[in-house]
């Protein structure tokens, strides 16, 4: 309930983090929050990552990407659903960790993926940029890991 009203974690620019296997609820969970958090007030906005790659991806081709974060920056929360369907073959994918640096500590973002930080090298062009980009994201997060077998853990970080 607490992360449904989003006073405190929003406003320090915290992020949310699920994990599981496809069909245990990330994408539920997430969009419970969301909604809980719209009711509240607050500016959400939900897309898979995929989609948002794909509207970054053309706004940088158009030299239009400082313009495309400033308009995503009205938002309280970006939900970023399916990280890990996202793949370095795709041209730039680092649009995605442009994204991610641009929120750091001031604006938050919840992120479903299937795979654990260790599959991630699939999803940004270098190891390095992997390891920025979840340093960026587990810095100041609560991380959900959803698993029918073990029921779920709740880490606070």
């Amino acid at each position: 309930m607490a992360l449904a009203s989003g006073d405190s974690w929003l406003d320090k620019g915290a992020n949310i983090l699920i994990f599981g296997p496809p069909g245990v609820g990330k994408s539920h969970v997430g969009c419970g929050i969301g909604h809980a958090l719209i009711e509240a007030g607050r500016r959400v906005l939900y897309m898979r990552t995929s989609e948002m790659v794909q509207r970054l991806q053309a706004a940088r081709q158009t030299l239009l990407l400082p313009q495309a974060l400033a308009k995503l920056d009205r938002y309280d929360l970006l939900i970023l659903d399916d990280i890990s369907y996202v793949r370095k073959d795709q041209a730039e994918t680092s649009v995605l960790f442009e994204l991610i640096a641009e929120r750091y500590e001031r604006r938050s973002i919840l992120i479903t993926a299937n795979q654990p930080f260790s599959g991630w090298d699939t999803v940004f062009p270098d190891a390095g940029m992997t390891v920025a980009a979840i340093d960026r994201l587990v810095h100041h997060s609560t991380i959900f890991e959803l698993n029918p077998e073990r029921h779920f853990k709740l880490l606070h970080l």
